[in-house]
């Protein structure tokens, strides 16, 4: 047996809808899966996801407050009101605020834009850059992708007198702003049919009703805030990401071009794993190290020399901040293993004085990866007594909905489900660690501490083809609840395995069912090779791609997770470092048996001494369940064997070495008619010293030179003869006996059989030998 690494969940679907799409759209039945798996049950909602383009974005006056905005803007513009924009460090924030600076400057407006600075300002909207802005003759504020918090905010903008503006699309608290307009589709009773746009996206509908048109020009830029901030890519955040992405490859934006060169994707064909992966990281280390300002003034530039400048700045800030983001997780995570063991915290809040607070967001995100807790990461600033945090959670536990009923403590924060950021009283920090441990115990069990691999869908080896997968990559661009198809390929068996890379870090499997065949990568899953019996049919979990290599195309599996149901054997007989192989497996999973004393004395196994156990000596100690049981040496006999095998529960695996010091299978036993040779030679002889001539006796019939020795025991123990010194003397008339009456011809007759059945047997032949047993004891 193999666990799982995560928790599988499949997804269980409608045949008959399945059936219905497959036949209506002409496509292939996994493909039909998964549309039906993300909803798109019928042909003409499965149509509309597939091929719904720009002409399908919503009126943006459907948003509340869109009206009321938009104659506020153009009032402004009309009579040359200076308006701020005032946006957010993030790469969501500088693409909203890079659209309005494109919109306000079609308009002819006189604007400026604002970003605050994340360590000396924080998030949003802050009282003193309101006043600078009243100062500074600033009538009109606009929020992009931040402001739906800003209660005290909007309060102090409407004392000085500036109008107040707020676009978002985070969560609204219970109280709202009291500002100006309010446009933010989570708002309530907003009736906009979908709720899940990005700031950008935001942003782009406020645009839209301003042009009077969709801004088409800005998707490239829109496409980079909706797919960075994580936001489900579906619905018009699926059109925004589509059309994005082509746009983005044949932008004419001077300081996109230069982003796209220092990511290595200048003349890539992209899609959005190069904008979430690449350019997202990179737009996101501006605001993360220093200020987002250059990152909003790459995309809007108009001069190369700049926008390249701007670019290298900021690919250079973010090879830092992965330098201190490496830093930063290092000591977190032993921050979390010394002072706040998982196994005793549902939700991990690890806080420390220095810790950029520019980073910790992803932190917090390397430790959901490792230890899969709720984790929350804070920067302390002593001076001010304040500790500024980023949390990430898990599937079951919602970090916003937990962090509001700690609104006492929390006076600024805001976020999602999954993740949400905060600014609290260092002093408070144990209590609100103590509450979201109290919260985490009650809500989440110790399944949930599991990482869950959802999988869309189960597929066959045949299923899998080049047209199939081509045929899936249609529901691109792939993302928040429109993930890469995950699939299953249960019960197949392995052809070829090795381990690949530099370090051999990787593993490459050829999955087969006897007619195809299928090739599996593994990146980082090396390890995995020593848990698998190449003869035990696995089941793997992976999203499938096209291998494209030396102008041949082949279909692949990127692996996630490996299965095997059943126990597995593996077969370490006549291997030298069998040693070093059971050295690697967890010493409270296995068992390690030997049948004789002698064998605990072999240098071959000194290292593991003092963990061998020995039958039936110790065998109230032994307990197959769940364990990997290991059998050092050959059994005495196959019914003590057996018993063994029989009177135990099913382990995981079993390991078999069967070590020996003497072969009795070849070193073969003396046929009736040689003992009767031998027999009749002594009874003419009357007497023989074998001590003095029983080699040179074998030597002349030919025989091995134990023969002699064994025979004359076998005669021995059946009174046949005597023995003395060495000296055989044949009996008078001795009862007539058969050989089996002997223990030593029985016990040679035993070990044989035995070494054949378990030394010197094909791997297959041993495997069944080891499921009969399983058999009589289920039965």
């Amino acid at each position: 047996m193999l666990k799982a690494r995560t928790r599988w969940k499949v997804q269980t679907l409608n045949e008959v809808k399945v059936q219905e799409l497959a036949s209506s759209l002409k496509i292939p039945k996994l493909v039909a899966n998964l549309l039906v798996a993300r909803g798109m049950e019928t042909k003409t909602s499965a149509e509309q996801f597939l091929f719904a383009g720009t002409d399908s974005f919503y009126d943006p006056y459907l948003m509340d407050g869109m009206r009321k905005t938009v104659d506020r803007i153009q009032q402004a513009v009309a009579v040359q009101e200076k308006i701020l924009v005032f946006g957010d460090y993030d790469a969501d924030g500088v693409s909203s605020t890079s659209v309005m600076v494109y919109t306000l400057k079609a308009l002819g407006a006189d604007f400026e834009f604002y970003i605050p600075n994340r360590f000396t300002e924080g998030y949003g909207p802050n009282e003193p850059a309101l006043r600078w802005a009243r100062e500074e003759g600033f009538t009109l504020v606009i929020t992009v992708d931040t402001g739906i918090s800003a209660v005290h905010e909007a309060q102090v903008a409407k004392e000085i007198g500036l109008d107040f503006i707020v676009t978002d699309h985070h969560e609204p608290p219970p109280v709202l702003p009291d500002a100006y307009s309010i446009v933010n589709p989570k708002k309530p009773g907003c009736p906009y049919p979908f709720k899940g746009l990005a700031g950008v996206g935001v942003a782009f509908k406020v645009s839209h009703a301003l042009l009077g048109e969709a801004p088409l020009h800005l998707l490239d830029i829109a496409c980079i805030g909706t797919i960075a901030d994580l936001v489900p890519l579906v619905d018009e955040n699926r059109i925004i990401a589509r059309e994005g992405i082509k746009a983005l490859e044949k932008t004419t934006k001077k300081g996109l071009r230069a982003l796209l060169e220092v990511s290595g994707l200048k003349d890539t064909v992209l899609n959005a794993e190069h904008v979430g992966f690449a350019i997202g990281p990179r737009v996101n280390a501006a605001g993360r190290l220093d200020s987002a300002v250059p990152a909003v003034e790459l995309f809007t530039t108009e001069d190369e020399e700049a926008a390249k400048m701007l670019a290298s700045e900021i690919d250079q800030l973010n090879k830092t901040r992965q330098l201190i983001v490496s830093e930063i997780t290092k000591e977190a995570v032993e921050e979390v293993e010394q002072n706040y063991p998982p196994e005793d915290n549902a939700v991990l809040v690890i806080a420390k004085e220095g810790w950029n607070p520019g980073v910790i967001g992803i932190v917090a995100s390397r430790l959901v990866e490792k230890f899969y807790r709720p984790t929350i990461v804070l920067s302390i600033d002593s001076e001010k007594g304040l500790a500024k945090g980023s949390a990430r959670s898990i599937e079951g536990f919602d970090m916003f909905e937990n962090l509001s009923l700690s609104r006492d403590i929390l006076p600024h924060f805001g976020g999602h489900p999954m993740a949400a950021g905060m600014t609290l009283a260092a002093s408070d920090l144990d209590e609100l660690r103590s509450r979201l441990n109290r919260q985490g115990r009650e809500q989440l069990t110790e399944e949930d501490f599991k990482p869950v691999t959802a999988i869309d869908l189960e597929c066959s080896l045949d299923e899998v083809s080049i047209e199939t997968i081509e045929q899936m990559n249609k529901l691109a661009p792939f993302g928040v609840n429109n993930p890469t198809p995950r699939v299953i390929i249960p019960d197949v068996n392995i052809s070829e395995i090795k381990k690949i890379g530099s370090q051999s870090n990787h593993l490459k499997i050829q999955f087969s069912d006897g007619k195809h065949k299928l090739d599996a990568i593994g990146f980082h899953k090396g390890e995995l090779m020593d848990e698998l019996s190449y003869h035990s049919p696995v089941s793997a979990v992976g999203e499938l791609s096209i291998n494209e290599w030396n102008g041949y195309r082949k279909p692949q599996l990127m692996l996630s997770d490996l299965a095997v149901k059943e126990w597995q054997l593996f077969d370490l007989r006549g291997i030298r470092d069998a040693q070093k192989k059971l050295f690697s497996l967890p010493e409270s999973k296995v068992i390690i048996i030997a049948f004789e004393e002698e064998t605990k004395k072999q240098p071959a196994f000194s290292e593991l001494r003092e963990r061998i156990y020995l039958y039936p000596q110790q065998k109230e100690q032994m307990n197959f369940a769940g364990k990997y049981v290991v059998f050092l040496d050959v059994p005495k006999t196959r019914e003590e064997f057996f018993y063994l095998l029989e009177s135990n529960p099913e382990p995981e695996r079993t390991y078999v070495i069967f070590h020996q010091e003497n072969d009795q299978f070849f070193s073969s036993v003396p046929t009736r008619e040689q003992f009767r040779w031998f027999y009749a030679f002594l009874t003419k002889r009357k007497s023989f010293d074998t001590a003095r001539h029983g080699e040179e006796l074998a030597r002349l019939k030919g025989w091995s030179k134990e023969a002699v020795p064994f025979m004359s025991k076998v005669f021995f123990e059946l009174d046949f003869v005597t023995i003395e010194n060495g000296v055989i003397t044949i009996n008078d008339r001795p009862e007539k006996k058969d050989l089996k009456l002997s223990t030593t011809y029985r016990n040679k007759l035993e070990q044989a059989a035995i070494e054949n059945q378990l030394v010197y047997s094909s791997y297959q032949e041993l495997k069944n030998c080891f499921h009969q047993s399983r058999k009589t004891h289920q039965a």
